[in-house]
């Protein structure tokens, strides 16, 4: 059955043509195939000599011989040179077979088949090329079929799979690999085989036969194509990069470690209390180094006790326990809560508990190790003890890790990894043991620390704001830090005080010196400082009084109290050195640096005032943190100069921070450093107010223990434009009902119904008063926060008194109402005039109470 050639036929890849010479010795047929191969049609060359037409002119008389033999009956197969026509330098070489035949009339003639010689010759190159790269090849190679079974392989894929090259035709992937890899591997050869898209570096992980590693390999796929553009199969290319995957483990695994070792420092030790240190080191440690940890303390160090470290860890074999009694302060886990009772230390031999039970420690609970135990082992010896793994499988590898520090043995952390994480290695022991060193060092700080300032910090705390102090569109942050033993108590302070009109008054200040007198001199001058602000002062009035007050506590030494302050010591900014000397005689216990700052939220703008203290930082959305420009007058208690004020408007969302020059300023770190380091440390402002704080103690360089630290951090809010009422009124009677009606309104408006009435007699009675007593024109404010607030402001500067009326007297009574029905009440001085206010509590579903007769009799 006659059919065209089909693919994959060898005439895809060799040239074949024929053509036959009649009893003339002329061409008389000429096939298609001879028309692509000599580059003639068959009009050009149908009754023309073959040898004149393609033959070189050298090689015809030649030629012409060979064409008569063969016209007479002999056949010939050989090589025939000819010229491609067209290409008179280019010539051809031609494997003849000529057959003789005869015609119908008896005649001789011959057919000749071509086969072009140079095609022939690249299939020879290309198949010894292609089997020497295929043989020859280091890397494992593999041919797949179109029905992605094995089709060939090579030596170097035997070697790593077993057997003969030939061995692994006909196999598919799964002979090779898992699974879940064989089904990826499948996946990508049928992508690569219908979207003809190569695939490189495809990560494949297996185990090969009589082998018990797992290996890592690399494979690169490409489609294959037969001569006429079908595709064949899919060659892989693999190549084994199990060294490179450990190199690279190891190098992430160092990478790692020195990650954990500087996060480490800078979160282990922020803190001077045992427990919080504890838990820092676990969250440090938890998931990123290990599953699973504890920390177990000496419980005479929790205690306090006097006795010398090494009497802590005392051993008792004949009580049949190895250890001193022992508190678990912290635990953390990184593994589901499915698996209840998993406490890292339940296979080290059972610890005995302070009511003589046995078994896994409870967070807070006291116990002991067996004598030899690992753990107890550890403890006593200062080295890391493997802990042999959970029963149950769950827990396969833990390390003991003692905490030692300056050669004292405090405590013991555990480590456990749980099935499916690598075991501990060499490297995971030693970072373990840097861990564990790092978070000693901080415990046995802390501990002598807290027995030196115990008394101290009680003292400190009293004198201390108590609690979150809050204010009126602020967010209030705090920090207080004491020095160390060198330093003992010291006189920074910081206070938060609410002024009428939902203002706020912020405070830092700092007594030069140390020592109880230091203490005591920051007590006088906060409470003077908050009597004066309930005077409700402008900023700059309150420092001139507070100097004053602050020039008659103490007895003049022997000294010059402004040294350090020259004449321009108002326009830079004082040497802090040169006020803290050890040696500071009673007049310095006095001296003291202090800001003062009053902020309104309505309009989010702050007045300051400063005596010789550190300028505010300003930390603007979008913006790096700057110091502002408050002149810094000199400090209090040296007098004669008067003090500056500066009033700044601050964006939404900005933060304001005011500080003590411990925090910026030490021995190692001139004051511009450490200004400009505390700018940094407020590079994102947005975050949670307490982080930021505490990313502040953690940046800045805190722990040198020369000075107390204080610092105060308030973020803008403001009050929103609806919690705030704002009319003028004109000076006429109508004025007062006007009030009222705005009152009313607003306060509906605002939910407030329960204090509409005593709020509008209460507007009435001011404005009533504004009229009566004032100047020029009158405005009404009502502000809403955590209280009602109603302010009254007139150009008048004669200040209201509150006086008992004459039983004959119509009036006189209002401030007396206003006294009895607010919560508090007042007035204060503006630019322009005065401002009378009350304040009354928002509504808290309670009914509100009743006069009494006698307060009602108080009246008259």
């Amino acid at each position: 059955m006659w059919q065209s050639s089909p693919p994959g036929s060898i005439y895809d890849y060799i040239r074949v043509a024929s053509f036959s010479i009649g009893p003339d010795g002329l061409i008389e047929q000429w096939s298609r195939r001879a028309a692509g191969l000599f580059g003639m049609a068959s009009d050009e060359v149908l009754g023309k000599d073959p040898v004149e037409a393609f033959m070189p002119a050298d090689l015809r008389p030649d030629a012409h011989r060979r064409v008569g033999e063969i016209l007479d009956g002999k056949e010939w197969t050989g090589l025939v040179p000819f010229r491609i026509p067209g290409e008179n330098s280019v010539r051809g070489l031609a494997e003849i077979y000529v057959m003789p035949s005869e015609t119908e009339t008896g005649e001789r003639a011959a057919l000749c088949i071509v086969v072009d010689v140079r095609a022939l010759r690249r299939i020879e190159t290309d198949l010894a090329a292609s089997q020497a790269i295929f043989g020859q090849s280091p890397f494992g190679f593999v041919l797949f079929g179109t029905d992605f079974t094995v089709v060939r392989a090579n030596k170097r894929f035997a070697t790593v799979f077993g057997g003969e090259a030939d061995d692994h035709r006909g196999r598919t992937v799964e002979d090779y690999l898992t699974r879940p890899e064989a089904e990826r591997l499948a996946a990508t050869l049928e992508r690569v085989l219908e979207t003809g898209d190569a695939v490189t570096d495809l990560q494949l992980v297996g185990t090969p036969p009589g082998s018990v590693g797992r290996r890592h390999w690399s494979m690169n796929l490409y489609r294959v194509h037969s001569g006429s553009g079908r595709p064949v199969g899919i060659a892989g290319l693999a190549t084994d990069v199990t060294q490179r995957h450990i190199a690279a483990r190891e190098a992430a695994s160092a990478r790692r470690n020195l990650a954990l070792l500087n996060e480490a420092s800078a979160r282990i030790g922020n803190s001077l209390d045992l427990e919080t240190t504890a838990r820092e080191l676990l969250d440090v440690a938890v998931p990123g180094f290990c599953d699973l940890a504890s920390v177990d303390l000496y419980q005479g160090l929790l205690t306090g006790e006097e006795a010398s470290p090494g009497s802590w860890g005392g051993r008792h074999p004949e009580s049949g326990t190895g250890s001193a009694e022992l508190r678990r302060v912290a635990h953390a886990s990184a593994v589901s809560d499915a698996l209840p009772g998993v406490i890292p230390g339940a296979r080290t031999g059972g610890s005995v508990g302070a009511d003589g039970g046995t078994g896994p420690p409870e967070l807070g609970s006291v116990h002991r190790y067996p004598f030899r135990s690992p753990c107890a082992v550890a403890l006593r010896t200062g080295r890391v003890e493997d802990v042999p793994g959970d029963e149950r499988g769950f827990v396969h590898s833990t390390l003991a890790v003692p905490m030692v520090a300056h050669d004292i043995v405090v405590g013991l952390v555990q480590f456990s990894r749980t099935k499916g994480s690598e075991p501990f290695g060499e490297r995971d022991r030693a970072l373990a043991t840097e861990l564990a060193a790092r978070a000693a060092v901080c415990i046995d700080n802390a501990r002598l620390y807290r027995r030196e300032h115990e008394r101290a910090l009680i003292l400190q705390r009293s004198l201390l704001p108590p609690g979150d102090p809050e204010a009126a569109g602020l967010d209030i942050a705090c920090r207080y830090l004491p020095g160390n033993t060198a330093t003992e108590v010291g006189g920074d302070w910081f206070d938060v005080i609410e002024l009428p009109g939902h203002r706020t008054a912020l405070v830092v200040g700092d007594v030069m010196g140390r020592g109880l007198r230091a203490a005591v001199a920051m007590g006088e001058l906060r409470t003077a400082v908050r009597t004066l602000a309930l005077l409700d002062l402008e900023p700059a009035e309150v420092l001139s009084a507070l100097d004053e007050v602050a020039r008659g506590l103490g007895t003049p030494g022997g000294g010059e109290r402004s040294d350090g302050f020259g004449a321009g010591g108002g326009a830079q900014w004082p040497s802090r050195a040169a006020h803290k000397s050890r040696e500071a005689d009673l007049s310095e216990v006095y001296l003291a640096t202090c800001v003062y700052a009053v902020y309104d939220p309505v309009t989010r703008r702050c007045t300051f005032a400063n005596a010789g203290h550190l300028p505010p930082v300003v930390a603007e959305p979008g913006e790096p943190a700057m110091l502002l420009d408050v002149p810094p007058g000199m400090p209090l208690g040296v007098g004669g100069e008067p003090f500056e004020e500066v009033e700044v408007e601050l964006k939404e969302g900005s933060l304001l921070a005011l500080y003590t020059d411990g925090l910026v300023e030490s021995r190692d770190h001139p004051l511009d450093e450490g200004l400009d380091a505390f700018r940094q440390a407020l590079a994102e402002p947005s975050q949670p107010l307490e982080d930021v704080c505490d990313h502040v103690l953690t940046t800045l360089d805190t722990r040198h223990g020369e000075d107390d630290i204080a610092l105060l951090m308030a973020r803008i809010q403001g009050l929103a434009p609806n919690a705030v009422g704002d009319w003028g009124l004109p000076r006429e009677l109508r004025s007062v009902s006007r009030a009222r009606e705005l009152a009313r309104v607003q306060l509906t408006a605002w939910g407030l119904d329960e204090l509409v009435d005593t709020t509008e007699l209460l507007v009435s009675e001011l404005v009533t008063n504004a009229l009566r007593y004032g100047e020029g024109e009158i405005r009404l404010r009502l502000l809403r926060d955590r209280t009602l607030v109603c302010e009254v402001w007139d150009a008048g500067l004669v200040q209201p008194r509150r006086r008992r009326a004459r039983d004959t007297d119509e009036g006189g009574r209002g401030l007396q109402l206003v006294g009895l029905l607010s919560a508090a009440w007042g007035s204060r001085r503006t630019p322009r005039g005065k401002t009378v206010w009350f304040e009354l509590a928002l509504p808290d579903g309670e009914p509100a109470a009743e006069l009494s007769v006698e307060q009602l009799l108080s009246m008259y």
